[in-house]
Parts: C-alpha cells; structure tokens; sequence
C-alpha cells in the first residue's frame, strides 16, 4: 500500500527520524532549515517523509523508489486542475521531493472526530468523478499506464501466493485451482468491461487530506495512477480498512456517485452497476488479504493481519449479495482466516 503522510500504527519514527547529511545538504540550497525537522512515521513503502515547519514536507524516496512516475503523475493532474500538492523543488537521482504541507488532517481523522460522514464521502466521491472527467480533457497527452487484464490477474496473485499459501499454509488441489482461476475469471471479465478512465488506484481515507487552507480534499500517494475500470477508485473508498459501513450504506452511495456520473445512466443500470462495484470491491479486497500478508511476513510488519478478519468479512458479504458468485461460498469457507490467538 502507498506511503501516508499521517500517523500510522505499523513503524516507529525513531528508527528513521534523522536526516541524512546528503538531505540537509540539498535543504539548505533550496533555503530550508532543518533543524526543527520532525519525522512522520511510515507505512507500506519505503518512502520516508519529515514535516519541515512551517509549511514544508520533505520526501525521500531512496532506490528502489522512483519519484519519477509521482512527478509525473503529479504534473498531469495539476494541468488538469485536480487538487494536488505543489512540488517546490526536486532531485531525481537522490530521490528528494519538497512539498507544500497541506495540514495535518485527512479524511480518516475528520471522522473519527465525528464530523458529518456524508458530507465528507459526497465530497471524497466528487472528487473521483473529477478524476475521471479530467482524463477526457487530457486527450492530448500520452495515456497512464493501461490496467491490463494481467496486471488485475498479477494482484489476484497475491491473493494465492500470501494469504492462502504463505499465512494458511494451502497448497490448492487441482480441483480447488480451477474454481479459484474460474472465479478470478468473472471479476476480470467484469473490470474488463468497464468504461476505462483516470484511476488513483489507492483511492482512501489517509490518501486524501484536508487542505489547511480551503477545507476541501486533496489527494496524496497517486504515483501509480493508471487507465482502468471506472468503479475501481469508487470501491477503494467504500470497503475501507477502519470502518465497516454495511452493505446498505455502501450500495446508497455507490447509487448516489451513478446519479452523479453525467454518463451514468447511460452507463449501467441501479442493480447491475451495484454488481459491478461488488465485484470490483471483491477484486481489490482479495488483493488487500495478500498484501497485508506480504507486509507481514516479508516486510516485518506484522499489524496488517489484525486488518485480515474486516477484509475477509467483506469477501464473505460479496460472495453473499452476488448470485453468480454465490456457488464459490462452499470454497471460500475454507480459507477461513485464523481466529487471533490460534
């Protein structure tokens, strides 16, 4: 998963809280001072980040990171006029990056302090909708990455890899091989055939912080943006790791973003469009489980499994509204995760 600029739960600072003498070096020719630097605990990648009073933030991002494709995607999205955070300066072979300081709250703390949820998730919505549009006013330019088929097989994966032959131990049966290839089928087919627009592919709630200055969203950690299925960044948003807002809840603003979509009705109909979310959601959720199981046991950071039992509950929930997918239930029980302490 892409790097927060905010608290996380799963790496202390202090093993990385000092600034290399390369880094002070390169601050102090761009007239920064370091010596109030404060570093911001990490997350997934190897990305490091300090917050530079007053309003900076310095990212270092050492091989095998490449800036390259944030730059990138960043300059595109800014001629774009989607909101994004300024670079002020950068240093591609060091892999330095000087950044406005948008504030020090996103969408996860807003809520968690109890401000009006729905506000919030229509606004986090338009801003996909905003993506999305933005990309047919970008024609011109040469297109993201494509979201290919083999690129969404390759997430599914993980799925195989992580979760059910490293954290369970599995090694499939033939039979059990071809209903999982044959179940992976149906949700490619259904990213397939979707409407192929701008996706941030990290789309949540600690990728968009709240601007200091306007209130309003702003999207971080977009560097591996790509071409891909109009419902992917959608669901993102609504299967989240630190909240579980119920199948009725998602479906009501997954049917609010359809209304909103100026193609939408054209698009898909209310109960197929829902299916096609699920399925996306299934998608990426199956993908999540083997990430944070890769995290665990390669990265060393072992708080992602405690995320494993919300993941799995929503595997369970989409495999139960879906009636294509309802025949998988019997195999999926079976990978049932480890209940904590067993």
């Amino acid at each position: 998963m892409p790097q927060s600029l905010l608290t996380s739960n799963f790496r202390s600072a202090a093993a990385e809280s000092s600034l290399s003498p390369t880094a002070v070096h390169w601050l102090a020719q761009q007239g920064v001072t370091t010596v109030s630097a404060r570093a911001i605990p990490g997350d997934a990648s190897g990305r490091r980040y300090w917050r530079l009073p007053p309003d900076l933030i310095f990212m270092e991002a050492p091989p095998p990171e490449d800036i390259l494709s944030f730059l990138r995607v960043r300059h595109r999205f800014a001629r774009a006029a989607l909101p994004v955070p300024r670079v002020l300066a950068a240093q591609m072979a060091s892999g330095f990056v000087l950044l406005e300081d948008l504030g020090h709250d996103d969408l996860k703390r807003v809520l968690d302090a109890g401000s009006n949820v729905d506000r919030w998730m229509q606004q986090a919505m338009t801003l996909i909708l905003n993506l999305q549009q933005a990309e047919q006013r970008q024609a011109a330019l040469p297109p993201l990455p494509f979201f290919s088929p083999t690129r969404l097989q390759d997430e599914l994966i993980l799925f195989t890899d992580w979760y059910l032959g490293r954290h369970l131990g599995l090694v499939l049966s033939p039979q059990q091989s071809v209903a999982l290839q044959t179940f992976f089928a149906v949700l490619l087919d259904n990213a397939a055939a979707q409407p192929q627009v701008w996706v941030h592919r990290d789309f949540h709630a600690r990728n968009l912080i709240v601007r200091r200055d306007t209130g309003l969203l702003t999207m971080i950690d977009f560097q591996d943006a790509v071409l891909g299925p109009w419902t992917y960044d959608l669901a993102s948003l609504l299967w989240d790791r630190y909240w579980d807002w119920g199948r009725a809840q998602r479906d009501a603003w997954a049917l609010d973003f359809l209304a909103a979509h100026r193609r939408g009705v054209a698009l898909s109909p209310p109960t197929d469009f829902l299916r096609r979310v699920g399925r996306m959601g299934l998608q990426r959720n199956l993908k999540i489980l083997g990430i944070f199981c890769r995290l665990a046991y390669r990265d060393g950071k072992s708080g992602y499994l405690d995320f494993l039992p919300r993941f799995w509950a929503y595997v369970v929930d989409a495999l139960d509204a879906d009636p294509l997918l309802q025949p998988y239930q019997e195999l999926f029980a079976l990978w049932q995760p480890p209940l904590p302490g067993r």
